[in-house]
């Protein structure tokens, strides 16, 4: 019999499909590793389940919506990208990247600055959503924001992202206190966090799933995830409403003359610090050639 499922997991070789309220273990058959097309954790397969108690066998991988390659996760809705305003301070630059990529990859970005309760949070809060994302400010402690980012996982996959110590197990367990998963605890010698996650998994929470994504910070996003130089100003949604305005049609909105989105900026209708990432980002891959990125 086969059957449309979701995988949720993979462990030792075996993909744990959810089909029908089931978790069925499943083997994946050779021919996607020929086509170096292994299933991922979020795609959508078809399963054979045999009438005796042999393995289920992954027959089809349906079209992926959208894919990162570290951790290997497949058909996001939402990228949940958090960073702390304080131990560790907060990095607007790794928080752009993130959202570009996440919006290159059709992902909906959503910032979550946590332990507001040690410093203001405000700032960045008016940056992002002047910018057009979705942003809360959270504190394990005083609860602020928990309730708004718990509705934004309604009925939707969302993977969490962030660097080392920013709290990121700690919003996760305050949301889904049953999950339990393992906190993070800042080394004061080294001022940054000890990685605690490491496997891919998702889990049905709030009519949706969500996933913690170990891998997934600055350092894999230079490596894995490079924004090709045309496609860089598309992924910053404030410069939507400019685009095709500049005096020049191969305008890059980083130093040229008459360029709509530098005027934009220049009368303060685009924040600062994310034109200063869009300018570093665009430098960082404007000598980059299509064949070296993956």
């Amino acid at each position: 019999m086969i059957q449309k499922g979701l995988i949720v997991k993979i462990t030792g070789g075996f993909y744990y499909v959810e089909s029908s309220e089931r978790i069925y273990e499943s083997k994946a058959r050779g021919i996607f590793r020929k086509r170096n097309n292994s299933p991922v954790v979020g795609d959508y397969v078809d399963i054979n389940i045999p009438d005796d108690d042999s393995y289920c066998s992954i027959e089809k991988i349906y079209d992926r919506k959208n894919f990162i390659v570290r951790p290997p996760l497949a058909n996001i809705d939402n990228l949940m990208i958090v960073s702390s305003v304080v131990e560790p301070y907060i990095n607007t630059y790794i928080i752009d990247k993130m959202v570009a990529v996440a919006t290159d990859k059709d992902i909906h970005p959503i910032v979550v600055i946590t332990k507001s309760d040690l410093s203001q949070c405000d700032e960045y809060v008016k940056i992002y959503k002047n910018s057009g994302i979705e942003c809360y400010s959270f504190s394990s402690v005083t609860g602020e924001g928990l309730e708004d980012i718990k509705k934004a996982l309604k009925d939707k996959i969302t993977a969490f992202s962030g660097n080392s110590g920013v709290g990121k197990s700690t919003l996760i367990n305050s949301l889904f206190p049953e999950l339990s998963l393992e906190t993070g605890v800042i080394s004061e010698k080294l001022g940054r966090g000890k990685h605690t996650t490491r496997t891919v998994e998702l889990f049905k929470k709030h009519g949706g799933y969500i996933s913690d994504t170990p891998g997934f910070s600055s350092v894999d996003i230079d490596r894995y995830e490079l924004i090709r130089k045309e496609r860089l100003q598309y992924c910053f949604p404030e410069f939507e409403k400019y685009l095709g305005k500049c005096r020049f049609k191969t305008c890059m909105h980083t130093v040229e003359k008459d360029c709509a989105v530098l005027d934009a900026l220049s009368k303060g209708n685009i924040e600062k610090s994310r034109h200063d990432s869009y300018v570093r980002m665009f430098n960082e891959v404007k000598d980059i050639k299509d064949w070296q990125i993956k």
